[in-house]
């Protein structure tokens, strides 16, 4: 590949082999930005909106009542079958058993609820994701691997949607399947386009530029073995040991870091709301047509969102540039391809060991660990819930759904910016703030058990009845969700080890994606069990609350003191420098993530 512009003076030294020096281009961010773009639109229009409501629906034309386990659930064409049909509904009404009218399949010869499904789909489709991302680590952070996986896994997650196309009822099973490919594949695409973020920032020319008026020396990286062993880099003897690496060295690539990566968010929301509005309009104009399947129109929105996702990746694999990671040197030669790549699982499943026995060394970061795992999985859990709940208990509409989402996103974007606003106007640290956000949250469930009072149900509203209610939920939903993503990420970094950040962000990622397989497992149990998802409610109230108490009693200081210690570094606690000219070159949109105390230091 050609170099995007010429170096200008702003190639800085090779830290390790065949490292790509080359300074970032504005094509190459718009390669990043285009890809992201898209990938955000599956994860917010496909996995977040269309991709449970279609599994149900071809479900639901494939399910029987539970009664008889012969009554189609979806009303048949002929006449006399919707006899039949309305008569075996109206029995079922009589003897009040909401078992017998529940619509069930039989995928594995037991009784699975079409509403728990989806459910169960996504539970096994963030294990699997989770398990690929501990495999292909290595191939991401050595080698010349990262773009290659980038588009590889753009490439299966745009076709697992668009393939949606040709899954009729009779084969639902195979929309499982792509749900689970399409779900892991983006979850690793996001993962790799993480990994070139810190790439791209620190081979900029502002960067370069602001490290040399600083004076601040280029660190090596080393080669790193399979066995976890290292060898010193090429250029390792032109560094000073002694000197340790501070974060004064680094603000300046973590800021642009922060202002690219807020963009890529802000882009990634614009194009999902964008999307979403199209899809209402082509829902709209498709359901006027007699479809043989309720489930075409939803069929038709997944191929154009993985036609956007296919799109986006274009620009991506023209325009970013390989930035190989450090070799590993002992496969070099010495391997054929397929040694090669077991080597890299085996490296991959060994770093990630190292990462968890170097972890549970520090109290605190096992703590907050602990505490992401529930609160990861309770995020997920009741986004899955809200749209099968808004589906089967409130009967709205598809395209009621799509505005559903549209709004949580909306509030998603306004909570990005006024989270930090409110813990600057009332000087909260990031623990206040984050416990702030999950009891925001909590109003969701609660609302929902609200339901059971017998006073409620006669007044005929409140306690989600209607299905105008759980639109202000939404937006309380992503009003939360603007304000966790960042938050809790930004926390955990003070609470790892400097120079150890990719492992320790690569155990918070599977932490992440492992926790969301547990809740919607549950909420599907319950849901088979009782025949209604209201009484899940009662169980997300619990999973929410679970995380407080332990975000609550992190010391953050004795937190970071570990970490640094670890690592080896004998500078103060204060990860961020009191000198004027330091704070004002620090970005300001990275202020708001940090703690009130490291502000007043």
């Amino acid at each position: 590949m050609e170099r995007d512009s010429e170096s200008n003076g702003y190639d800085r030294p090779r830290r390790y082999e065949n490292e790509d020096v080359t300074p970032t281009s504005d094509r190459e961010l718009k390669g990043w930005y285009a890809y992201g773009l898209a990938a955000e639109v599956f994860a917010v229009a496909g996995v977040g909106s269309f991709l449970p409501v279609t599994l149900e629906q071809l479900a639901k034309e494939r399910g029987v009542l539970r009664s008889d386990h012969v009554t189609p659930c979806v009303k048949p064409k002929s006449v006399a079958a919707e006899a039949q049909h309305l008569l075996l509904r109206a029995v079922s009404r009589a003897t009040n058993d909401k078992n017998a009218s529940q619509c069930v399949i039989q995928p594995f010869g037991k009784d699975i609820s079409t509403a728990s499904f989806a459910m169960y789909t996504f539970s096994i489709a963030v294990l699997v994701q989770a398990i690929v991302l501990i495999s292909f680590s290595s191939f991401a952070d050595h080698g010349t691997y990262r773009k290659k996986l980038l588009l590889a896994f753009g490439c299966i997650g745009s076709v697992s949607s668009m393939l949606f196309i040709v899954v009729s009822p009779s084969i639902y099973l195979l929309g499982s399947v792509l749900v689970i490919l399409g779900v892991a594949s983006l979850g690793s695409s996001f993962v790799l386009l993480n990994s070139f973020l810190p790439l791209l920032a620190s081979n900029h020319p502002s960067v370069i530029s602001a490290e040399r008026q600083e004076g601040s020396p280029l660190a090596t990286v080393d080669m790193v073995e399979p066995d976890g062993s290292y060898s010193p880099a090429p250029n390792a003897e032109h560094t000073n040991p002694s000197r340790p690496q501070d974060s004064k060295q680094t603000s300046p690539a973590l800021a642009l870091s922060n202002k690219i990566s807020a963009k890529g968010v802000g882009l990634g929301y614009m194009a999902a709301v964008l999307v979403q509005i199209i899809s209402i309009g082509m829902l709209l104009t498709l359901n006027k047509v007699n479809w043989s399947s309720q489930s075409i129109p939803l069929r038709v929105i997944l191929l154009m969102v993985g036609i956007c996702w296919a799109a986006g990746g274009i620009p991506g694999a023209l325009w970013l540039r390989d930035r190989p990671g450090p070799p590993l040197q002992s496969l070099s030669g010495r391997h054929g391809k397929v040694g090669q790549v077991l080597a890299y699982f085996r490296f991959a499943w060994s770093s990630v060991w190292q990462t968890v026995k170097q972890a549970v060394k520090l109290r605190q970061t096992v703590i907050f660990l602990i505490a992401w795992f529930l609160l990861s999985d309770s995020i997920a859990t009741v986004s899955g819930t809200a749209i099968l709940f808004a589906r089967t208990e409130l009967k709205m509409s598809t395209v009621q759904i799509a505005i559903l989402s549209i709004t949580a996103t909306s509030s998603g974007i306004a909570g990005a910016f006024t989270w930090p606003v409110i813990s600057r106007r009332y000087q909260l640290h990031t623990q206040q703030t984050i416990i702030g956000c999950v009891l925001l949250m909590e109003i969701i469930p609660i609302y929902g058990l609200i339901g059971y009072l017998p006073f409620v149900q006669s007044w005929g509203v409140g306690g989600l009845q209607q299905a105008w209610e759980i639109y202000p939920l939404g937006v309380v939903h992503g009003f939360v969700m603007g304000g966790l993503s960042s938050y809790c990420r930004s926390f955990y970094g003070l609470l790892i080890p400097p120079g150890s950040e990719a492992a320790f962000y690569a155990l918070y990622a599977v932490t992440d994606k492992g926790s969301s397989a547990i809740g919607p497992a549950i909420v599907g149990m319950i849901v088979d069990v009782t025949g209604t998802i209201r009484p899940a409610f009662a169980f997300l109230a619990v999973l929410i609350a679970l995380p407080i108490p332990l975000i609550y009693i992190i010391d953050t200081e004795k937190g970071r003191a570990d970490a640094l210690a670890m690592a080896g570094v004998r500078s103060k606690p204060t990860s961020y420098n009191s000198d004027a000219r330091d704070r004002e070159s620090y970005d300001e949109d990275a202020q708001p993530f940090l703690s009130q105390h490291e502000r007043n230091d």
